[in-house]
């Protein structure tokens, strides 16, 4: 079974759950415990956590996110009618390719179920196996990482630090798109964000992002995979201290991502990692986790047609081309179109964009989006 490797939450941590009041989360939540497995034949959404940490190359190989389960579990729903499960704890294999094996095949079944994993604590190399987890589809995957760094092999030695590479290069190789979200310039070798160039991949610097956020929006939206690295808050939001922080998102940017990453109707998998431990931090990834939910709870799943009446769609006359925009009238999301040789390696006729892009393509400037997709069908 799929499930049987996996840890059951602590018999401390549930008593705690249990005089939470009535309303609360954890009163409502289904939980592995050590005499029970949650039946999930409803379940939407299910919470697994990682306890392996090497990955970070610290001293401690071991992790738990109690502090996060006592501090998501205080909180209250909103108006939600998903059914979450918490199905305890991957634990330390013995190398961390057992940690990955357990992880993977936990996360495959759940997506095999429909069900939503969300994946806490752990060093982000594990965002490998759930990367792997999407084999069985036989479908390309689209990942996007919140991430101060890049994660490219060369400067870095820590697997946390490099696991992108061996997304890429290790068959079958699924990856059709990477793009990071907040990279911070000076924490990556410029070799590296040459990298990410060449390839056509995306990446967003902190800056940029956070000057209008909502320009990630699109980004997410097209992800099948997300994760979110903590060393990417800044350590006055997050609490972390123990590896200081001085630049980076704030507790309300953040949680906004998640919030983009729980829309978007093709994000399967969803994961936060290199956690600190501290309770303080716990308390902002609760947040986080909370708002993946709610969004999740608000997805409106729409398929671009021109033949929709619940779509506009708009025709820019630039250069050689004629660029073909589409509104959601009950969104207000925006896609452009691509030309049948360039969608047929991205599986897609219309990726999503940002109102901008419409703007800029009325003042004759091409979305770099629309040229990086039209470079990589040719590559």
């Amino acid at each position: 079974m799929a499930f049987s490797f996996l840890n059951p939450i602590d018999e401390e941590i549930l008593h705690q759950i249990e005089m939470l009041p009535e309303l609360a989360l954890g009163r409502s939540v289904l939980k592995h415990s050590k005499n029970n497995f949650p039946d999930l034949s409803n379940v939407k959404i299910a919470i697994v956590g990682v306890m392996d940490a090497r990955g970070l190359q610290k001293k401690s190989q071991e992790y738990t996110i109690n502090h996060i389960r006592l501090a998501f579990y205080n909180l209250f729903p909103g108006n939600w009618d998903s059914n979450i499960a918490d199905l305890g704890d991957v634990p330390v294999g013995e190398n961390v390719s057992d940690t990955y094996y357990v992880l993977q095949k936990a996360v495959t079944a759940l997506l095999h179920k429909n069900i939503v994993p969300i994946i806490l604590g752990g060093s982000q190399d594990h965002v490998y196996p759930l990367y792997r987890a999407f084999d069985p589809e036989k479908t390309l995957v689209n990942y996007v990482a919140i991430d101060a760094k890049l994660d490219f092999k060369g400067l870095y030695k820590s697997p946390a630090d490099s696991y992108v590479t061996q997304m890429i290069l290790e068959e079958p190789s699924n990856l059709y798109n990477y793009a990071n979200i907040g990279y911070q310039t000076f924490l990556n070798a410029q070799d590296e964000i040459n990298f990410v160039e060449s390839l056509s991949f995306d990446a967003f610097r902190l800056g940029e992002i956070t000057a209008k956020l909502h320009l990630a929006e699109p980004i997410i939206r097209e992800a099948n995979l997300v994760s979110i690295d903590m060393l990417s808050v800044k350590s006055a939001s997050s609490g972390n201290f123990s590896e200081f922080v001085p630049n980076g998102f704030d507790g309300k940017e953040i949680c906004t991502l998640a919030r983009y990453a729980g829309i978007s109707e093709s994000v399967s998998c969803f994961g936060v990692f290199n956690q600190q431990g501290s309770k303080s931090e716990a308390v902002l990834i609760s947040q986080i986790i909370w708002y993946f939910i709610e969004g999740l709870q608000y997805r409106v799943y729409e398929r671009v047609s021109v033949d929709d009446i619940n779509f506009k769609k708009f025709i820019v006359p630039l250069r050689d081309i004629e660029l073909v925009f589409y509104n959601s009238i009950i969104t207000n999301r925006w896609w452009i179109e691509m030309n049948s040789d360039a969608s047929t390696n991205a599986g897609q006729l219309v990726i999503p964009c940002a109102a901008e892009d419409y703007e800029n393509a009325r003042a004759g400037e091409i979305p770099e989006r629309w040229w990086k997709l039209l470079k990589k069908s040719l590559l």
